[in-house]
Protein backbone atom coordinates (compact mmCIF):
# COMPACT_ATOMS: atom_id res chain seq x y z
CA UNK A 1 0.00 0.00 0.00
CA UNK A 2 2.95 2.26 0.71
CA UNK A 3 4.67 1.80 -3.19
CA UNK A 4 1.30 2.00 -4.17
CA UNK A 5 0.72 6.19 -2.33
CA UNK A 6 4.34 6.94 -3.38
CA UNK A 7 3.77 6.09 -6.94
CA UNK A 8 0.56 7.81 -7.40
CA UNK A 9 2.55 11.32 -5.40
CA UNK A 10 4.99 10.65 -7.80
CA UNK A 11 2.71 10.83 -10.37
CA UNK A 12 1.02 13.71 -9.67
CA UNK A 13 4.38 15.48 -8.91
CA UNK A 14 5.28 14.45 -12.93
CA UNK A 15 1.80 15.43 -14.12
CA UNK A 16 2.58 18.65 -12.38
CA UNK A 17 5.90 19.01 -14.06
CA UNK A 18 4.74 18.29 -17.08
CA UNK A 19 2.06 20.65 -17.31
CA UNK A 20 4.44 23.67 -15.89
CA UNK A 21 6.74 22.78 -18.98
CA UNK A 22 3.71 22.82 -21.32
CA UNK A 23 1.33 25.67 -20.18
CA UNK A 24 3.42 29.13 -21.17
CA UNK A 25 4.09 31.33 -18.42
CA UNK A 26 1.86 34.37 -17.69
CA UNK A 27 4.66 36.80 -18.46
CA UNK A 28 4.59 35.80 -21.87
CA UNK A 29 2.04 36.90 -23.07
CA UNK A 30 1.36 38.89 -26.32
CA UNK A 31 -0.30 41.68 -27.86
CA UNK A 32 -3.01 41.69 -30.75
CA UNK A 33 -1.23 43.77 -33.81
CA UNK A 34 -3.65 46.65 -33.40
CA UNK A 35 -2.99 46.65 -29.64
CA UNK A 36 0.98 46.82 -30.13
CA UNK A 37 0.23 49.93 -32.94
CA UNK A 38 -2.07 51.33 -30.70
CA UNK A 39 1.35 51.19 -27.51
CA UNK A 40 3.19 52.87 -30.59
CA UNK A 41 0.92 55.98 -31.16
CA UNK A 42 0.81 56.23 -27.43
CA UNK A 43 4.62 56.47 -26.84
CA UNK A 44 4.60 59.00 -30.06
CA UNK A 45 1.87 60.70 -28.18
CA UNK A 46 5.00 61.46 -25.07
CA UNK A 47 7.61 62.04 -27.87
CA UNK A 48 5.86 64.49 -29.53
CA UNK A 49 6.36 68.32 -29.54
CA UNK A 50 3.50 68.92 -31.04
CA UNK A 51 0.15 70.62 -28.97
CA UNK A 52 -2.24 68.10 -29.42
CA UNK A 53 -2.41 64.01 -29.27
CA UNK A 54 -2.57 62.16 -32.16
CA UNK A 55 -4.99 58.99 -32.76
CA UNK A 56 -5.10 55.93 -34.99
CA UNK A 57 -6.88 56.82 -37.79
CA UNK A 58 -6.21 54.31 -40.38
CA UNK A 59 -3.92 50.99 -39.67
CA UNK A 60 -3.01 49.20 -42.90
CA UNK A 61 -3.29 45.44 -42.97
CA UNK A 62 -1.36 43.25 -40.43
CA UNK A 63 1.37 41.33 -42.35
CA UNK A 64 1.28 37.24 -42.26
CA UNK A 65 4.00 35.25 -41.22
CA UNK A 66 6.03 34.72 -37.86
CA UNK A 67 3.91 34.30 -34.96
CA UNK A 68 7.03 35.50 -32.47
CA UNK A 69 6.09 37.89 -30.33
CA UNK A 70 9.83 38.79 -30.38
CA UNK A 71 9.99 39.09 -33.85
CA UNK A 72 9.49 42.73 -34.72
CA UNK A 73 6.82 43.23 -37.35
CA UNK A 74 6.17 45.62 -39.95
CA UNK A 75 3.79 48.45 -39.35
CA UNK A 76 1.77 50.81 -41.58
CA UNK A 77 -0.81 53.14 -40.75
CA UNK A 78 -2.13 57.01 -39.99
CA UNK A 79 -2.59 59.33 -37.26
CA UNK A 80 -4.44 62.35 -37.14
CA UNK A 81 -4.80 65.05 -34.25
CA UNK A 82 -7.06 65.33 -31.89
CA UNK A 83 -8.40 67.81 -29.84
CA UNK A 84 -6.93 66.54 -26.88
CA UNK A 85 -3.93 68.59 -25.53
CA UNK A 86 -1.06 66.46 -24.61
CA UNK A 87 -0.84 67.13 -21.27
CA UNK A 88 -4.46 65.53 -20.68
CA UNK A 89 -5.02 62.76 -19.03
CA UNK A 90 -7.05 60.93 -21.49
CA UNK A 91 -6.57 57.91 -23.53
CA UNK A 92 -6.03 59.65 -27.46
CA UNK A 93 -9.14 56.99 -28.46
CA UNK A 94 -11.72 59.14 -26.09
CA UNK A 95 -10.39 62.13 -27.47
CA UNK A 96 -12.30 63.61 -30.89
CA UNK A 97 -10.38 64.18 -34.28
CA UNK A 98 -9.31 67.55 -34.52
CA UNK A 99 -11.60 69.29 -37.77
CA UNK A 100 -8.53 70.07 -40.71
CA UNK A 101 -6.03 68.47 -38.09
CA UNK A 102 -2.61 67.16 -39.39
CA UNK A 103 -2.47 63.77 -40.47
CA UNK A 104 0.94 61.80 -40.68
CA UNK A 105 1.69 58.78 -42.28
CA UNK A 106 3.69 56.37 -39.90
CA UNK A 107 5.80 53.36 -40.71
CA UNK A 108 8.08 51.10 -38.62
CA UNK A 109 8.16 48.09 -36.72
CA UNK A 110 6.80 46.37 -33.50
CA UNK A 111 6.66 43.56 -31.03
CA UNK A 112 3.99 41.90 -30.09
CA UNK A 113 5.58 40.75 -26.79
CA UNK A 114 4.13 42.55 -23.30
CA UNK A 115 7.05 42.12 -21.72
CA UNK A 116 10.00 43.14 -23.63
CA UNK A 117 7.43 45.09 -26.51
CA UNK A 118 9.46 47.94 -28.14
CA UNK A 119 8.49 50.08 -31.43
CA UNK A 120 10.66 51.87 -34.22
CA UNK A 121 8.11 54.59 -35.72
CA UNK A 122 8.61 57.58 -37.97
CA UNK A 123 5.71 59.36 -39.24
CA UNK A 124 6.23 61.92 -42.32
CA UNK A 125 5.79 65.39 -42.05
CA UNK A 126 2.12 66.32 -42.12
CA UNK A 127 0.11 65.90 -45.45
CA UNK A 128 -1.97 68.96 -45.69
CA UNK A 129 0.93 71.13 -45.64
CA UNK A 130 2.55 69.36 -48.48
CA UNK A 131 -0.84 70.71 -50.49
CA UNK A 132 -1.03 73.82 -49.35
CA UNK A 133 2.59 74.40 -50.97
CA UNK A 134 1.37 72.45 -54.13
CA UNK A 135 -1.75 74.70 -54.17
CA UNK A 136 0.21 77.84 -53.94
CA UNK A 137 2.94 76.49 -56.59
CA UNK A 138 -0.73 75.42 -58.79
CA UNK A 139 -2.31 79.11 -58.29
CA UNK A 140 1.09 81.19 -59.05
CA UNK A 141 1.47 79.26 -62.48
CA UNK A 142 -1.96 79.60 -63.71
CA UNK A 143 -1.66 83.16 -62.30
CA UNK A 144 0.93 83.52 -64.61
CA UNK A 145 -0.35 81.89 -67.45
CA UNK A 146 -3.69 83.77 -66.94
CA UNK A 147 -1.60 87.15 -67.15
CA UNK A 148 0.43 85.90 -70.40
CA UNK A 149 -3.06 84.71 -72.28
CA UNK A 150 -4.85 88.32 -71.60
CA UNK A 151 -1.21 89.81 -72.94
CA UNK A 152 -1.84 88.15 -76.48
CA UNK A 153 -5.83 88.72 -76.55
CA UNK A 154 -5.03 92.30 -75.91
CA UNK A 155 -2.32 92.28 -78.29
CA UNK A 156 -4.80 90.47 -80.86
CA UNK A 157 -6.98 93.20 -80.67
CA UNK A 158 -4.78 96.03 -80.93
CA UNK A 159 -3.97 94.76 -84.31
CA UNK A 160 -7.17 93.96 -85.50
CA UNK A 161 -8.07 97.96 -84.48
CA UNK A 162 -4.32 99.13 -86.49
CA UNK A 163 -5.83 97.33 -89.34
CA UNK A 164 -9.24 98.64 -89.29
CA UNK A 165 -10.10 101.78 -90.86
CA UNK A 166 -11.83 103.81 -87.95
CA UNK A 167 -15.26 105.06 -89.26
CA UNK A 168 -17.14 107.80 -87.94
CA UNK A 169 -20.75 106.85 -86.80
Amino acid sequence: METQRGSTSLQWWSLLLLLGLVVPPAAAKAFSYQEAVLRAVDGLNQQSSDANLYRLLKLNQQPSGDENPNTPKPVNFTVKETVCPRRTKLPAEQCDFKKNGLVKHCVGTVTLDQTTGFFDINCDRPRHVRRIRGLRKFFRKSKEKLKKVGRKVKGFFRDVLRRVPYLPG
